[in-house]
């Protein structure tokens, strides 16, 4: 469906590029737009690698094994139809720390590793289980100490201090976190009290 509204969004763009006359300057910024977001990767390549190397230093030093021991109390209240040592909640706790540093590409393909094992546990169901949904409320809003992508985008366009946006983001996840948990448990009682 996605597909089929771009494709919408970019032929009435091109028609009324046409209509105005002005199909020279879209030309220019879809060739513009290209090389900023080629120039754009390569300086988020250089930021990635390097927390995802500490990332991995952490995780050598047992340092995400302890930061994971320290959140599994939480995250055992949060999901307690996962059973302590199943796969998931391995892959839950370790999208969250990857979330909890900013680093959202690494923490993509553990979020669906984490959503696989609970499906898997529901029963490989087409609807989602509570834990399914927790989970995607949670990942989607977590909580992140360093935003990484972003300071590496401010750092990119010259910002002359780009990790000032850390202690607002610190702010705005720690909020937004909240709120989906609440929401999540204001769903979750209403419909098991419905039921």
């Amino acid at each position: 469906m996605v597909n089929y509204i771009w494709v919408f969004m970019t032929i009435v763009g091109i028609i009324f590029a046409i209509v105005n006359g002005t199909m020279e300057a879209v030309n220019e910024a879809i060739f513009k737009g290209a090389q900023d977001a080629v120039t754009l990767c390569i300086g988020l390549i250089s930021v990635l690698v390097f927390w995802l190397g500490l990332m991995r230093i952490a995780q050598d030093a047992g340092l995400l094994t302890k930061l994971s021991a320290l959140f599994r109390p939480l995250v055992k209240l949060l999901f307690p139809e996962v059973p302590p040592h199943h796969p998931a909640m391995g892959y839950i706790l370790s999208n969250m720390m990857a979330n909890l540093f900013g680093l959202g590409n690494a923490a993509t393909p553990l979020g669906i590793k984490a959503m696989e094992q609970l499906k898997a546990l529901n029963g490989n169901k087409d609807t989602a289980s509570r834990s399914m949904i927790t989970f995607l409320a949670i990942n989607t809003s977590s909580i992140t100490i360093i935003p990484t992508t972003v300071i590496a985008i401010r750092m990119n366009y010259q910002s002359a201090a780009p990790t000032d946006i850390v202690a607002p983001t610190i702010i705005a996840t720690f909020c937004s976190t909240m709120g989906a948990i609440l929401i999540d448990r204001y769903f979750h009682f209403r419909r098991s009290n419905k039921g």
